[in-house]
């Protein structure tokens, strides 16, 4: 697979890559802010260039945000920040106590600080893994159940680009992410990698599959896009403890 990778002007990082089986150019924002366009083999690089500078304004929008983890935010379903300075403690450190993700942190350090934010990243995945591992499952199986699906197992991750996957042998995995989303989209994720157990790749046959178990497909395909497969921080200027 041949790969290209540009800087624009405002420094965006765009990876381009030459795929035999891509019909046109698909244009997606990965977690980290890098723009990744797919092109068929016969398109030339300057064209899938002058794609990524047409949608400017929607790579703008879906760019993830900079921001920070704030007292009290919540960690997806079912725990909320507590960030406790202490002067017995030399460097920040987290549990997941209850419903708190526990940020200990020196009281000379602002909960603001690179290491504080830092081990409160730490510990908010390890919260979601908790959280999904504990909820997930047991919706699938639901879900599959409720519509006549059947799978051979179910695993956790922690993915970057995508919000599940379903391989041939009907093995599912769904990304720990999702639990930041609402249930209506985590459920649209599932009923999505279900339908993959009957047709494994996208197109027509595949969508209408989807929209025979969903009905409100199009609208939930769409909501998605406004979410990104990373944690959720508040806005800098927000007040922190």
């Amino acid at each position: 697979m041949a790969v290209k990778h540009i800087i624009l002007n405002d420094g965006t990082k765009v990876v381009m890559s030459k795929r035999r089986n891509s019909r046109s150019i698909r244009l997606t924002v990965a977690s980290d802010g890098t723009v990744k366009v797919t092109l068929p083999t016969w398109t030339p690089y300057a064209a899938g260039q002058a794609f990524v500078q047409s949608k400017a304004a929607w790579i703008a929008a879906h760019i993830p945000k900079s921001g920070i983890f704030i007292q009290g935010q919540a960690v997806g379903k079912a725990h909320r920040f507590e960030f406790v300075p202490s002067t017995a403690s030399h460097t920040p450190s987290g549990r997941v106590v209850g419903q708190s993700v526990r940020i200990t942190h020196p009281s000379t350090l602002q909960t603001t600080d690179p290491l504080v934010q830092a081990a409160a990243e730490r510990t908010a995945i390890r919260a979601l893994r908790a959280q999904a591992e504990q909820l997930l499952p047991v919706r699938l199986r639901d879900l599959a159940e409720r519509y006549g699906f059947s799978y051979s197992s179910i695993s956790i991750k922690q993915l970057k680009g995508r919000w599940g996957s379903c391989d041939s042998n009907k093995a599912i995995v769904l990304n720990l992410y999702l639990m930041q989303l609402p249930w209506e989209l985590i459920d649209y994720v599932i009923l999505h990698e279900l339908t993959h157990t009957v047709v494994l790749r996208h197109g027509p046959d595949f969508w209408s599959a989807l929209a025979r178990v969903d009905s409100k497909v199009d609208n939930h395909r769409k909501a998605i896009r406004a979410y990104q497969p990373t944690l959720i921080r508040s806005e800098p200027e927000e007040t922190v403890a």
